[in-house]
């Protein structure tokens, strides 16, 4: 066999090696988006069971059509606003034109060699739908369902894109060196300052504060369905985390998902342990708080960590989102489902980690990271107050207190989660 030959044998062989690595990339991203797409009914089954029965289907009906509109909005203007196209990289907001692209069936991701371009969008649409489901839990038991989905449909197709093109993009963030892998800070800070705003011109829930201080607990209905939405993030956060390698790479997607795991889990023991001693009786709730505090912590950094660097960043959430939380209602800030403690503090604290563990530990880098979580924060607070003010204003964001006490299932949407309870006990 002459030369020639060989060496077409072996552009053959390279070209097959090339097709089989791209093909188990690009399904290990659809397997991804999916574990990603369950989280939503996670967020939903643990929203609804941490809040009382008379607004579940308020809850189910918000957590239904917000991957509808993220996936809509993405679709039509978030996609091409987060990732613009190389003209628009280092700058502040980038936009490359309305509507995901026709003609790219089987072409590759411009942004990764890995994947197709419908895989990198659905992926990061999934993402984009997540930070308002974080929102929904924060202002649950009073905003009218109007004004969430307005705000929700802004939300995903304007701010969260922006401040995502900021790092993901390749915007200024980026040049900067500033470092969130999967969105510490740009999907779950993100959320959390829209809850932050939310919460405020929305006000505390009727009767959850008395005079001089008093904190009076409205507990939520269901601690199993509860359970059920936090086992099904923890599931999802192996697509969320595990996705963002954005490969197949068996070391690289190996190692995200062990300190992932590991996080959680340490976040779990250490909010036990925290709440056991605080309130003198372990509290399930900060258990369930503890594992997703432990997720979010280690999300901007899951790539860089050792193992034992991971418990740290777990233990140190968990402790975080067990203080936070008494303390929140201490401000008289009424979160019925703790989504500040855990996404807003233990994005910003897993921000933070980056420049505190790993391999890009040291103070130049934490300064970064102060200098993105500044930005990102300044840009969303901003927005979200201006669009939460608009609606108070025009449409209005709360529903009467007649409302509020009947429960939303019956006001806004004119029917009951378990119209037969009563009657089976």
């Amino acid at each position: 066999m002459d030369t020639t030959a060989i060496a077409v044998q072996l552009q053959n062989v390279g070209k097959e090696i090339g097709n089989i690595s791209f093909t188990t990339n690009n399904l290990w991203m659809m397997i991804a988006t999916a574990l990603v797409f369950i989280m939503h009914l996670g967020f939903a089954t643990l929203e609804v069971g941490l809040t009382r029965s008379k607004n579940t289907v308020n809850i189910l009906f918000k957590n239904s059509i917000i991957p509808a509109i993220g996936i809509l909005t993405y679709a039509i203007v978030g996609f091409n606003l987060m990732f613009p196209g190389s003209q628009f990289a280092g700058g502040i907001f980038g936009f490359g034109g309305f509507g995901i692209k026709a003609g790219t069936v089987g072409l590759t991701s411009a942004y990764n060699p890995n994947f197709t371009y419908w895989t990198e969008f659905l992926f990061q649409g999934m993402f984009a739908a997540t930070a308002a489901t974080i929102v929904s839990g924060a202002v649950a038991e009073r905003i009218k369902l109007n004004s969430f989905l307005i705000f929700s449909l802004l939300f995903v197709s304007i701010s969260y894109p922006i401040t995502g093109m900021w790092k993901w993009g390749g915007g200024f963030l980026e040049t900067l060196g500033f470092y969130d892998f999967a969105g510490s800070t740009l999907v779950h800070s993100v959320g959390g300052w829209g809850a932050l705003t939310g919460i405020l011109f929305l006000g505390p829930r009727l009767g959850k504060y008395g005079k001089k201080g008093k904190i009076n607990p409205i507990p939520g209905h269901s601690m199993p369905l509860a359970a059920i939405g936090v086992f099904l993030l923890w599931l999802g956060w192996f697509g969320f985390n595990g996705g963002s390698v954005l490969s197949a790479n068996p070391g690289a997607v190996s190692l995200v998902l062990v300190t992932t795991s590991i996080a959680a889990s340490a976040g779990a023991v250490a909010a036990m342990f925290t709440s056991w001693n605080l309130f003198k009786n372990p509290d399930i709730t900060m258990v369930f708080n503890g594992i997703l505090a432990g997720l979010v912590g280690i999300t901007a950094g899951a790539d860089l960590m050792s193992p034992m660097e991971a418990i740290a960043i777990g233990t140190i959430s968990g402790v975080l989102v067990t203080l936070m939380v008494p303390l929140f209602d201490k401000m008289k800030i009424d979160d019925p489902v703790g989504a500040l403690s855990v996404h807003l503090v233990c994005g910003i604290f897993g921000t933070l980690a980056v420049g505190i563990f790993g391999i890009k530990a040291g103070l130049g880098q934490l300064w970064i990271q102060i200098q993105g979580i500044f930005w990102v924060a300044l840009f969303s607070i901003t927005f979200s107050s201006l669009v939460w003010y608009l609606l108070k204003k025009t449409i209005g964001i709360r529903v009467s207190e007649e409302e509020e006490e009947m429960g939303l299932d019956l006001s806004e949407h004119g029917m009951e989660s378990y119209p037969d309870f009563e009657k089976v006990i």
